[in-house]
């Protein structure tokens, strides 16, 4: 052992292991901030002021999107909302499917309500888009707020009444709404995204509600008054590939309330499969990972203007973004101290994996118990989020006798032996398999990619976790970020599965 891996080098590592842990020890907080949402709630579930509801402009960004706009037209307009009040604003990015005639005939169907609006160059990107809508909908005073949402959205019923009745808030510049994954028939990635969904709004989004700081506004459910929209410029960003979550935080710089409303439910379909997963998500993470840098200045410093700056959002934020980074140096600190054969690795280790389990169990009952519709839709990808191998550590590490037993009797039965080389074998692949899953995650993905998994793909998931494959998307994103890679807005393709269970 060299000179420098004693006393105080020893304790480094220790230190670099409880990195794991960080994130669930913040979710921890999270499911209680959220716990408290019922008494720090903006309004009741139902209170609605029925006598003042403003003039709401609906903004569609779309290409080639015909086969989710015959259906979601339909369904904005049969909104319970008072229709001299609202009007959709579809704007077609010089689209070359049916959408332009689709919406020719909807604007003939519903004259003065349904808005076509086409660009002539089209391929800008979501925000270029938008912002032709933006400056259309912002030449007259005609509309109060503006709903920005996607094309295959499909808002419930009462959704806009519960998410226009925030503005009556003269502090509120913004509201988002509960986006549920809604494909009929669901696939097994459809479920994961549905469970996945619920935990970072019904759970993550409501604690933001308490904590005073939202991240970020869903894309597809963003609902801005006038007066937000005009002292942003009245335009959306395009400098970055998460426009949404930079309109988010200049709001609140600015001094506004960013509001979720947990009851204003909305309906998606979202990828089915793991490349299209990868391919959406990673637009994502690296439009965080450029939000980050973008803001870095915000975060850990207190405003009396916002709250942004507060510890906890801090945490929030960071340790979600940089969780693939903690779970590498989580790995390599652990792996380290099984070379040397510290008792201290051991100690960690356990201490990391309760801390963990504890974060993980919290969230899955939480969330499953707020939202019964989505349990019993997707209880089974909630339990096995982490993945087989990762749940089999953590039953080794809160029952380690039965687990021991059960461990052992399994690797004699597949011929492996019992012996300290199989223990210890067995001791540094879980130490090391905080990096590793993030690493099996990819080859899953690099596997689809060359061909369609279909089922299979779900049983290699089940094994590896959906959560390490959120994991791997954020280190790639790292990687495309650090190479300068194109930044390009790729549209995730939509079926109209999502008319069914409308």
């Amino acid at each position: 052992m060299s000179e420098w891996l004693t006393g105080a080098g020893l304790w480094v590592l220790v230190g670099f292991v409880m990195l794991g842990a960080v994130p669930n020890a913040v979710t921890v907080v999270q499911v209680v901030l959220a716990a408290a949402h019922r008494v720090r709630d903006h309004y009741a579930p139902d209170e609605v002021d029925v006598d003042r509801l403003p003039r709401v402009a609906v903004l569609v960004p779309a290409w080639n999107e015909a086969a989710v706009l015959r259906f979601s037209v339909d369904r904005m307009m049969a909104l319970d909302y008072p229709p001299d009040a609202l009007r959709l604003v579809v704007v077609d990015d010089a689209s070359t499917d049916e959408t332009p005639e689709l919406m020719a005939a909807k604007s003939a169907q519903y004259p003065g309500r349904v808005l076509h609006l086409r660009r002539a160059r089209g391929g800008e990107g979501k925000a270029h888009t938008l912002n032709h809508g933006l400056r259309e909908i912002l030449a007259d005073d005609w509309a109060e707020a503006v709903l920005i949402t996607d094309a295959d959205v499909v808002f419930e019923p009462t959704s806009v009444r519960r998410m226009t009745r925030h503005l009556a808030d003269e502090n509120v510049g913004a509201v988002t709404a509960f986006i549920k994954e809604a494909s009929e028939p669901p696939n097994w990635m459809n479920r994961y995204i549905g469970y996945e969904y619920a935990a970072a709004q019904a759970v993550g989004r409501r604690a933001q509600n308490v904590a005073g700081a939202q991240g970020c506004l869903a894309g597809g459910a963003q609902l801005h008054t006038r007066a937000n929209l005009e002292q942003l410029g009245g335009t959306i960003d395009t400098t970055t590939l998460a426009e949404d979550t930079v309109t988010t935080f200049l709001t609140q710089l600015a001094g506004r309330r960013v509001v979720f409303d947990g009851n204003a439910h909305c309906l998606a379909e979202e990828p089915a499969g793991v490349v299209g997963l990868w391919k959406q998500r990673l637009r994502w993470s690296r439009g965080n990972v450029q939000v980050a840098r973008r803001f870095r200045g915000v975060f850990f410093r207190p405003s009396r203007t916002h709250r942004l700056g507060r510890p906890w959002f801090g945490l929030m934020w960071w340790s979600t973004l940089l969780l693939p980074a903690f779970m590498v140096a989580s790995s390599a600190a652990l792996v380290t101290l099984w070379f040397a054969d510290d008792g201290r690795g051991h100690d960690a280790f356990r201490l990391l994996w309760i801390v963990n389990s504890l974060g993980f169990v919290l969230t899955t009952v939480f969330t499953l118990l707020v939202d019964r519709q989505v349990a019993a839709r997707t209880w089974r990808q909630a339990f096995a989020f982490p993945g087989l191998v990762s749940l089999v550590v953590i039953l080794w590490v809160l029952a380690p006798r039965p687990m021991h037993e059960l461990v052992r009797s399994v690797c004699e039965h597949l011929g492996l032996g019992w012996d300290a080389h199989v223990r210890a074998g067995l001791a540094l692949a879980a130490y090391g398999w905080g990096a590793a899953c993030m690493l099996a995650a990819y080859l899953v993905y690099r596997l689809d990619s060359v061909r369609d998994l279909g089922w299979f793909g779900g049983v290699l998931l089940f094994l590896v976790g959906y959560g390490p494959l959120l994991c791997a998307i954020t280190f790639a994103a790292y990687v495309a970020e650090a190479r300068g890679a194109t930044a390009t807005w790729d549209k995730t393709v939509k079926t109209g599965k999502v008319k069914v269970a409308a």
